[in-house]
């Protein structure tokens, strides 16, 4: 058996149990992949970065939800950089962070604030794509898509369908069918579907969205940051602003889940997804040994 030091980090909120939990495990030097991913399962997040050296950048994340791993996840990538920041672990200022999809920038502001740089984006619009069967797999009417918000399949390192609506209302009543959503992601080349409306509760908001991520073994996820990116580069290819467009962008998320939270966008020369965590519970894991994979882990 060994032990390590295992955390849950509420991310793009300030107040603890809100926004997205996401688990970090600050030193998983050693770790198997089925213990990373026995760990995942125990802390049940939706996502849980492992902190590792790196040759390629100053360290390494590798990301597991309870059931997979996935490549990139914005919301433990700040979680994870907020807490090495707020235990002295390292300063405010530009780091580099290997990921799956590659050596990406991060910026912490002296505040706490963590700015992430995601993979250039690629949008591709899915104008084949059949309306109805969409609103069957959101649970939603095909008459409450917004034309001016085209289907897209948009992707800064984690692809999602992005699916505009018309009201607030709208999007608080879908109710997803995960098999239909699981069966549409894989025919589409989608890991979730990123449901937003221009209908927001704050005015200094741009969207209010929802992600629904199924094909990873997350029905709803509350705050997105692969997410939120992936759409802000979607609304500035599509030209969604005119001439007014904002510099940077504010995207509601988790109100439908009780877990609020605000993810900041910035457009510019690179997507950068941007927001506080705060840490909500810090202990120990007592972890099988690599051989003994099939054994519980202890709490």
């Amino acid at each position: 058996m060994q032990t390590t030091r295992a955390l849950l980090c509420d991310a793009f909120t300030d107040r603890p149990l809100d926004g997205n939990a996401a688990g970090v495990v600050p030193d998983a030097d050693g770790l198997s992949d089925d213990q990373r991913q026995a760990i995942a399962r125990e802390l049940g997040a939706s996502e849980t970065a492992f902190v590792t050296p790196s040759d390629d950048a100053e360290r390494r994340l590798r990301y597991h939800t309870p059931t997979t791993e996935v490549d990139l996840c914005g919301h433990a990538t700040i979680a994870a950089h907020a807490h090495l920041h707020e235990a002295g672990a390292i300063d405010a200022g530009e780091h580099t962070v290997e990921t799956n999809v590659g050596v990406l920038d991060v910026e912490i502001e002296a505040s706490g604030t963590v700015w992430m740089h995601q993979r250039d984006p690629t949008v591709r619009h899915r104008t084949d794509l059949d309306a109805e069967r969409v609103a069957d797999a959101l649970g939603v009417e095909a008459m409450s898509f917004v034309d001016d918000l085209p289907f897209a399949v948009a992707d800064t390192g984690f692809p999602f369908l992005v699916v505009g609506l018309d009201y607030l209302a709208t999007l608080g009543d879908a109710d997803p069918d995960d098999d239909a959503l699981c069966d549409l992601c894989e025919d589409i080349g989608a890991q979730g579907v990123y449901a937003v409306t221009l209908d927001t509760l704050e005015r200094e908001s741009t969207l209010h969205a929802r992600a629904f991520c199924a094909p990873v073994g997350i029905h709803e996820d509350p705050v997105t940051g692969t997410a939120a990116g992936a759409a802000g580069a979607y609304l500035d290819g599509i030209g969604a602003f005119g001439g007014d467009a904002p510099d940077e962008l504010r995207i509601e998320q988790g109100h439908y889940v009780d877990r609020p939270g605000t993810v900041r966008v910035r457009v510019d020369d690179a997507v950068q997804v941007g927001g506080e965590a705060v840490t909500a519970l810090d202990g120990d894991l007592i972890v099988p040994d690599a051989e003994d994979d099939d054994d519980i882990i202890e709490a």
